[in-house]
């Protein structure tokens, strides 16, 4: 009986534990992090306490800012942006949980700046599956996955809390981002 493709995916709970090794170093006193909601908001609420930071955490839902809205309307029940601190000046961790496209990533950028001018954002995502439509990659990336034609990765979290890679049918999850 072969195995199923979710079983030859990264363990997600291995990778977060890295991330947080590569990220230590990095971490100083103008260090902030904001997660995007769902899965990377997972992934970060999860390094952030992993990396000890002081400033709290902030999340993003980027479905208004994104560049497809107007195709896609809005599929689910948005989530407010909370960020509990001024980004003036400050050294941003993005979080999200994988990488695709790039348009998510663009439109968290966006909203971002309406908000200050960060010194610096870096791009923290647990994997990144190819096939980016913009000029943007990720500064910290726990695994590179390779996703079959039709499938989409997906972040879940199970009701222990713990954090998993799985593949879906693109047609199951709606379009990927």
């Amino acid at each position: 009986m072969a195995k199923p493709e979710s079983a030859n995916l990264p363990a997600a709970e291995t990778l977060c534990e890295q991330l947080a090794g590569e990220l230590r170093p990095r971490v100083g006193p103008k260090t902030a992090m904001i997660g995007l909601y769902t899965g990377g908001a997972w992934l970060a609420e999860r390094l952030h306490k992993l990396l000890g930071l002081e400033s709290p955490l902030g999340l993003m839902d980027i479905a208004f800012y994104r560049d497809d809205y107007a195709a896609r309307g809005l599929k689910h029940d948005p989530k407010r942006t909370k960020i509990p601190f001024d980004v003036t000046g400050r050294e941003l961790l993005l979080v999200d949980d994988v990488l695709y496209t790039g348009r998510t990533i663009r439109a968290a950028m966006n909203e971002l700046f309406d908000y200050g001018r960060p010194e610096s954002i870096a791009l923290v995502v647990l994997a990144d599956r190819g096939g980016r439509q913009l000029p943007i990659c990720a500064q910290y990336c726990g695994a590179k996955v390779e996703v079959p034609a039709g499938k989409r990765l997906r972040l879940k979290r199970g009701e222990d809390g713990k954090l998993a890679l799985a593949l879906e049918s693109e047609k199951a999850a709606g379009d990927a981002a």
